[in-house]
């Protein structure tokens, strides 16, 4: 369970690494002691002036004592850096490795409610906050307090009570003053993020549709709108510096107070022979010391504040619940006889849907045959498909792999059984080769080769620049529509997937090259006989070889049977058909 609030998270983090954060704490202690060390050594060093006791090597020797004291602080300062930062830089690897790892196990109906920019800014610039709060937030606060308490004791009772309690008569209205900056920074902050999220939403779709966007003359008005994006995360976040800016000035005014005070009541003391000059002048040296605490605490108020609003983003998002549910514990045998595809009275309906998009579907897909998914646009095909890939689960009706329910399966397992191509293949930045060895990471050279010349896509990656070593940029943008779709089932063909799922996977290719894929699926069949195939097409040469094709109309099964069957039915399938085969010879004409 994540935890709801930023100081709960910071307090179980600090616990399970508190050996980092017990050495910074004891370095800044040190720190601490001697920073108000100093202003009474010099105190001391003055009046011994002042009386004429301190000359010569005496003099030299406090002097290098100062000297020497202010080099340990320098040296401890850098080594709790060291110390705390390794701890907090910890801390945001977990929360993106965490953050990753959730999203990585979201179905897809979450990233339908979710922005690509949110969620890649929830990786950066909201952990990168969360991560500050832990590290610099922490430990100033320590550092902060503690120096506040050891040089309020020293100006109250090493030197004068009645002085110290005088100079911190401002102090209550610089309190008021946090708190009235803080409460606005907090909604500031939030602000700043989300505009941040927003800005990065706008230039993700614009990279991403770069050429729809130039095809369609958009360049002006996508330029104008990340323009007007900018200008408004520029803006919050100006409002979120400005509110943050404002502590330096309540502390400005508060310690100038404080001097004033100081050197009145002060002066009036040494006039009185109540205090010495050196006694003051340390006093007053306290109170320049005063500065890094107040300081501290503005910033420590201004990192805290920001940290809450990017932990009240993130944590939502890491604590979402699953949109499918991975708690099946069954196994898979690894035989034919276990791998046979069932369907039993499937119904499913899109939240609002009038009618079902599937209803009372039955289909039984034994190892080694191949079936195919037919129908018009809007028929229930690609939400058969989903359900088949567990990416929706059915309202109604029961799916089965080996005889055990969907469900009731690991989702690694499921999908260790399914190679999958969609109708828009997506490729990686990687080289030709890796992107058809991403489902067999081990293959030879040999072997993506050998399920290249299955996709018919061997030679088209012969004629590229470096071959299988050439990039393919993001998304494949170097290769076309047809190239990327057989890339997409080479890596299909090189994984021991026992079920291969074609998602109108052949629909960028030429006719001819069609009919060279579909022979080598068949010479794969004689060689893999265990090999289940689904072809989902529009294109019906694509299905006349399976040993079943369904037709799908509004969800239903209307029509069910070989190819030559169905052509012998005369109905739906028979009549795109015809329809087909006269296009194609117009085409050829």
């Amino acid at each position: 369970m994540t935890p709801r609030s930023l100081a709960t998270m910071l307090a179980a983090f600090v616990r399970e690494h508190w050996r980092n954060y017990a050495a910074a704490g004891a370095m800044l202690s040190c720190i601490a002691a001697l920073t108000v060390w100093i202003p009474r050594q010099v105190g001391h060093v003055v009046d011994d002036l002042v009386a004429g006791g301190l000359q010569g090597d005496a003099l030299l020797k406090q002097l290098g004592l100062l000297v020497l004291a202010g080099l340990v602080i320098y040296l401890l300062r850098a080594g709790w850096r060291l110390t705390l930062f390794k701890a907090s830089f910890r801390l945001g690897a977990r929360l993106r490795t965490r953050l990753y790892g959730r999203l990585a196990l979201q179905g897809p109906a979450y990233f339908q409610s979710q922005r690509t920019g949110d969620l890649m800014a929830l990786a950066t610039n909201d952990i990168d906050t969360v991560e500050q709060a832990a590290g610099e937030a922490m430990l100033a606060g320590f550092d902060g307090t503690q120096t506040l308490v050891l040089v309020l004791a020293m100006m109250t009772i090493g030197i004068d009570w009645r002085l110290g309690l005088a100079a911190l008569v401002p102090f209550p209205l610089m309190a008021l003053a946090f708190w009235w900056i803080s409460r606005h920074l907090h909604q500031a902050a939030q602000d700043s993020l989300g505009a941040f999220s927003g800005l990065n939403q706008q230039v993700q779709e614009s990279l991403s549709g770069v050429r729809t966007v130039r095809a369609l003359g958009l360049v002006a008005r996508s330029e104008g709108q990340f323009g007007e994006l900018a200008g408004k995360a520029a803006e919050a976040t100006f409002r979120s510096q400005r509110w943050e800016a404002a502590y330096e000035p309540a502390v400005g005014m508060t310690l100038s107070a404080a001097f004033a005070i100081a050197l009145g009541v002060g002066g009036w003391l040494v006039a009185r022979g109540e205090l010495s000059i050196g006694q003051l002048t340390a006093f007053t040296m306290y109170l320049g010391q005063l500065i890094w605490p107040m300081f501290a605490a503005g910033w420590v108020l201004a990192l805290l504040e920001r940290g809450r609003a990017a932990w009240a983003r993130l944590a939502p998002v890491l604590d979402a619940p699953l949109t499918l549910a991975d708690e099946g514990r069954a196994a898979l045998a690894g035989s034919a006889a276990d791998t046979t595809l069932r369907a039993e009275g499937l119904t499913f309906a899109f939240p609002g849907a009038k009618r079902p998009a599937l209803e009372g579907v039955d289909i039984t897909l034994a190892p080694g045959r191949t079936l195919g998914i037919v129908g018009a646009t809007g028929a229930g095909k690609s939400t058969l498909e989903r359900l088949l890939l567990r990416q929706a689960e059915p309202d109604a009706g029961r799916l089965t792999l080996g005889g055990v329910a969907l469900p009731e399966l690991p989702l690694a397992t499921l999908r260790a059984h399914i190679a999958w191509v969609p109708q828009e293949p997506f490729l990686f930045s990687a080289s030709v080769a890796d992107n058809i060895a991403l489902a067999r990471p081990g293959a030879t050279p040999a072997e993506i080769e050998a399920a290249a010349r299955l996709a018919s896509v061997h030679d088209d990656i012969a004629r590229l620049p470096h071959g299988y070593a050439t990039e393919v940029g993001e998304r494949g943008v170097t290769l076309s529509g047809g190239q990327r779709q057989r890339v997409a089932i080479a890596r299909a063909l090189l994984s021991d997937a026992s079920l291969l799922v074609l998602d109108d996977a052949l629909s960028a290719v030429d006719t001819g090259t069609e009919t060279d894929i579909l022979s080598h699926l068949r010479e794969l069949r004689a060689a893999r006989p265990d090999r289940s195939v689904i072809v989902i097409a529009h294109r019906l040469s694509a299905v006349m070889d399976a040993d079943e094709v369904i037709v799908l109309k509004q969800g239903h099964v209307i029509e069910r049977g070989t190819h030559q069957q169905l052509l012998a039915l005369g109905g739906w399938y028979a009549a795109q058909w015809r329809y087909q085969q006269i296009e194609a010879s117009l085409e050829a004409a």
